[in-house]
């Protein structure tokens, strides 16, 4: 079965009645929410993954109060999800094991900006593209960006790595973490990292909670690194023949010496799913680069002229065209960022895997995606981050009876991409969705050493219990 419920231990009535006690004694009723409607909220995220209503959602107004519900869930033996945005694709904020939601979307400060450091230190509840456009309107730059910026928070990025268009050049989320705040299951409220650009003492910790999807501790306060908002953007459209031949320039842009910001590839289908959004894509494209060069001053002219030449001189180039301003640019960005709702519009359900091959397999993905989809009979899209080999397959399909063909399909995927040299997942986490396919990558050895890391900050199992590890075999038997 697709999306099937992870095997977990359920809490009893008796430790979810007195864990409900004792947090309305430590916070007061009116952070401790149990009514129907809210529980019902926040029983999903943006994911197909399947979870459990949630005994009580507690809204933290302070780092103390993460302590609190952490230490009391803990002593009580009551399961805990932690969710910021709610914006994950995996599964990672859905309460698979009931018990207590705990959301940090309420700790939402900016609490400092500290231009001569390039530092900003903000709570997880902070909307990422809110930060975006405060620190931009100071000269400064967050490069961080996930699609879904204009929703999801800081806490949920750290807590997923995200990564977002303009990682080729940029890096992900971890590459700008300097520090973390963070809350054990224990109650205590640990400091890990640093607010200097160097620092080496001991385990990186910050490192290793930032990505652990909400399975080690609950984050309270991020320390983030900025870098200076580039003073020139310029972006390019390509359109292509064939997706093939779109994969192909890739590498020949990268292999030119160019290091776009942002490197982005759509194929014909995906295509398809703009234009039924009014955006006017010539009907010759089966494929399309959506690429961002940014630079100081005058850097840029050089850039997009060597750009032009390498696109110009591609098999299967149809047109080239340069954004002439920033609202057209903006349009050509918004086009991009709405895809995953858009292609939702296609069918009634869809799942959408953001699988990574080397930059030299994508062509060679790309066909066995096709392959695959006609094999099973499954309708099917691919869109994503060219520039580092992260692109999103998304299968579609409109009735419970597919079912079985989506499930064969997102295995074969999974196992072409590791037949490829590839990686599951490049920005989305593994979650609830891909755990059933983590040994398809990561040998029993690996899993069982993360297992143990897993038990030395959470001996019970309560924090954001049935994510990241398969609970009942897995789908490459």
């Amino acid at each position: 079965m697709l999306v099937r419920a992870p095997e977990v231990v359920l809490p009893t009535e008796s430790a979810v009645s007195r864990a409900k006690i004792e947090l309305e004694r430590a916070l007061g009723p009116s952070q401790v929410d149990t009514s129907e409607a809210t529980r019902e909220s926040f029983a999903r995220d943006e994911s197909e993954a399947i979870g459990r209503l949630p005994d009580a959602v507690v809204h933290a107004r302070s780092a103390g109060d993460v302590a609190k519900v952490l230490r009391i869930a803990n002593e009580c033996g009551v399961p805990v999800t932690p969710r910021s945005g709610g914006t994950g694709r995996t599964g990672g904020a859905v309460p698979v094991a009931g018990g207590i939601v705990l959301s940090t979307a309420t700790l939402a400060d900016v609490k400092e900006v500290n231009a001569d450091e390039l530092v900003a230190v903000v709570q997880p509840g902070v909307i990422t593209g809110a930060l975006h456009e405060l620190l931009e309107r100071e000269g400064l730059f967050y490069p961080p960006d996930p699609n879904s910026l204009k929703n999801c928070m800081i806490g949920g990025n750290v807590a997923e790595n995200a990564g977002g268009p303009r990682a080729f050049k940029y890096g992900v989320t971890r590459e700008y973490v300097l520090g973390l705040e963070s809350a054990t299951m224990s109650g205590d409220l640990i400091r890990s990292g640093k607010r200097t650009v160097k620092g080496v003492t001991g385990y990186d910790v910050t490192a290793l909670l930032c990505g652990s999807e909400g399975t080690l501790a609950v984050f309270t306060e991020v320390t983030l690194r900025l870098v200076r908002k580039p003073p020139e953007v310029a972006t390019v459209l390509a359109l292509f023949s064939s997706a093939e031949a779109a994969a192909r320039s890739v590498s020949g842009i990268i292999a030119a010496g160019l290091v776009p910001r942002c490197l982005e590839m759509m194929d014909a289908r995906t295509l398809t799913a703009i234009r039924a959004q009014k955006v006017p894509v010539d009907a010759r494209a089966s494929a399309m680069l959506l690429i961002e060069l940014d630079g100081a001053e005058g850097e840029t002219h050089a850039m997009l002229e060597r750009l032009g030449e390498k696109l110009t001189a591609c098999d299967g180039i149809i047109d080239v065209v340069v954004a002439q301003d920033a609202a057209q640019r903006d349009r050509l960005w918004e086009a991009r960022r709405m895809l995953s709702p858009a292609t939702r519009k296609l069918a009634k359900f869809k799942l959408s895997e953001d699988v990574v091959v080397p930059r030299s397999r994508i062509a060679e993905l790309l066909v066995r995606v096709d392959e695959i989809g006609e094999r099973e009979n499954v309708m099917h899209l691919t869109y994503g981050h060219a520039g580092d080999g992260n692109l999103h397959v998304n299968f579609l399909w409109n009735d419970d009876s597919e079912r079985e063909a989506i499930d064969r399909a997102l295995l074969s995927l999974m196992k072409t991409t590791i037949a490829l040299g590839g990686t599951l997942t490049g920005e989305h986490g593994i979650g609830v969705l891909k755990a059933d396919y983590l040994p398809l990558e990561q040998s029993p050895e690996l899993i069982a050493l993360q297992k143990d890391i897993k038990r030395v900050f959470d001996p019970k199992n309560l924090l954001n219990p049935g994510k990241i590890f398969p609970t009942h075999g897995h789908k490459a038997c």
